[in-house]
């Protein structure tokens, strides 16, 4: 039997609103603490919502480690291996960086989860805290064992933009949680409590410049006829009349407004994974998303794919979308395909490449 690793998580994403890299490292945490052969933990590179780790890790996970300021850890951390973070959290096996950025290890081996390539693309869409990533991300991926992507076409382009051999690279797909496969439209109550019009068009996530709201909503402009456009997520979105903003949702609120939507749209200019295409799929909702490689591979053949930035064909995406009931075959189909992602084979992949590292 293989011994037990001893495995430190920055679990710095589990805090605040849940998005994206939020709910991936919640729902690996989760995975990796129910097995035998991993003694889980977390830290939170933050002083302000460091206590707040221990009420928002799964069970299983311990919180180790001291407050720290991530501006001071990042600033240290691009220009040399101190301070070690076995200093302030305990000793590790091995240390994942979940987020972009590789912490600091004395003897610990070193994972590196690189979600996609963002803030080489459009570095100045970053925020003032993140103008450091670039550097931070290209040094962890030449100091990292192993690096993870979400899919092969992150760990393609990681390849060649950041300069390291492909054999490095682990590809762990994110999953599907169970419920969302019985996933039910809102009810009448759910429905009046969260202001949600009877048919809808839906984008689920956070907005942001790389999302395409602004060719979404041009074209849902071309066609009154198309139903309401709602917008379910952390932050600020664009508002027109034909716009409703639900705000950030509970998991139990997010299924059911995914299931009832007429279809989901996600019209992201890049994307590291998609994970609302599966979520989709699983509540057998139809998908409309960009054509770019990363949406490509994860929809794999069950969403309608759109050129970025063609207005006429998103709109023309939509209404089919919201005219033509699927076939029971192709609902089958497209519910087995999201089945296929587990968060169990994300933990078991993730696992591979931890024991790769502490080999190397």
């Amino acid at each position: 039997m293989a011994r037990r690793l001893r495995v430190l998580l920055d679990g710095t994403p589990l805090l605040g609103h849940r998005t994206g890299i939020g709910r991936y490292t919640a729902s690996l945490s989760e995975a990796l603490a129910s097995r035998p052969d991993v003694d889980t933990r977390a830290v939170a590179f933050t002083l302000r919502g460091w206590r707040g780790l221990r009420s928002s890790l799964p069970h299983g996970v311990r919180a180790r480690g001291l407050p720290v300021a991530a501006r001071l850890l990042r600033a240290s951390w691009l220009r040399s291996d101190f301070p070690p973070v076995e200093s302030f959290a305990g000793r590790a096996h091995v240390v994942h960086g979940t987020n972009f950025v590789l912490p600091a290890t004395l003897r610990a081996a070193r994972v590196l989860t690189i979600h996609d390539l963002a803030f080489l693309d459009a570095p100045e869409e970053l925020a003032p805290s993140d103008k450091d990533l670039p550097a931070l991300v290209r040094r962890g991926a030449a100091g990292a064992d192993v690096i993870c992507t979400p899919t092969a076409a992150v760990a393609d382009a990681v390849a060649e933009r950041l300069d390291v051999d492909r054999d490095k690279i682990e590809v762990t797909p994110l999953g599907v949680d169970a419920g969302w496969f019985t996933g039910r439209p809102p009810t009448e109550e759910r429905r009046s409590r969260l202001g949600l019009p009877e048919k809808y068009l839906l984008f689920a996530g956070a907005p942001g410049p790389r999302k395409g709201l602004d060719w979404l909503l041009r074209a849902h402009e071309r066609d009154p006829d198309l139903p309401r456009l709602v917008f379910a997520g952390p932050g600020r979105f664009p508002h027109t009349s034909r716009t409703t903003q639900v705000g950030y949702l509970s998991d139990v609120d997010l299924q059911r407004v995914v299931a009832g939507a007429s279809a989901l749209a996600l019209p992201s200019r890049d994307e590291g994974f998609g994970l609302p295409v599966l979520e989709a799929m699983a509540c057998d909702v139809p998908v409309v998303c960009t054509d770019v490689p990363t949406l490509r591979e994860v929809s794999g053949g069950f969403a309608t794919l759109v050129p970025y930035g063609d207005v006429e064909a998103l709109t023309e995406a939509l209404r089919e979308a919201v005219a033509t009931p699927p076939a029971a075959s192709a609902s089958a189909a497209r519910r087995a395909h999201a089945a296929s992602f587990t968060w169990r084979r994300c933990a078991e992949t993730t696992l591979a490449a931890y024991r790769r590292a502490v080999e190397s």
